[in-house]
């Protein structure tokens, strides 16, 4: 590719990385610094096209020439998206199969400390009856039983009502 002529020693390094053969042998921790890499290089050109593209619109006089000067970052930007491209399919791939085995594990392990022993007989109850914590019993002018007071006068009430109109 022409592209591949204007890339650094560096970039042609980290795009050869990028090919499906190299990136097999890869586990999904080296996939991600990898990915990270190619989209830092994408980042970077990507921006570069768009700022120089930018500032030439006013000196050449439009965006389709500013465009035509400015062929070598938007090159090198779609070489680094077709890598992160390559590098993404398979990190999902690998990452997909890691939640997989990871999955498998968890339910080995639940299974095995599953519970298989034969259910206990069930306690008696205690031969007294326990006493709540409370001491002494709530005041009826307390706020929540004067609540539960009217509550219940209005059920009554609506009860009464309801059978009233039959």
């Amino acid at each position: 590719m022409a592209v591949e002529n204007t890339l650094t020693e560096a970039e042609r390094l980290l795009v050869r990385d990028t090919a499906v053969d190299q990136l097999a042998g890869l586990d999904e921790d080296q996939l991600l610094d990898l990915h990270a890499r190619v989209r830092r290089a994408r980042n970077k050109y990507t921006g570069l096209y768009r700022r120089q593209g930018a500032a030439k619109v006013s000196t050449v006089g439009g965006r389709g020439k500013a465009a035509e000067k400015n062929t070598r970052n938007r090159d090198k930007a779609e070489a680094f998206e077709d890598a992160l491209a390559r590098v993404s399919r398979r990190l999902a791939v690998v990452a997909r199969e890691s939640a997989l085995a990871l999955k498998a594990e968890r339910l080995e392990s639940a299974r095995a400390a599953r519970n298989t022993a034969p259910p206990a007989a069930a306690r008696k109850p205690a031969a007294t009856p326990r006493r709540s914590q409370r001491t002494q019993p709530t005041p009826a002018s307390a706020p929540a039983a004067r609540k539960r007071h009217a509550s219940t006068r209005a059920t009554g009430a609506r009860r009464q009502a309801a059978r009233d109109t039959r």
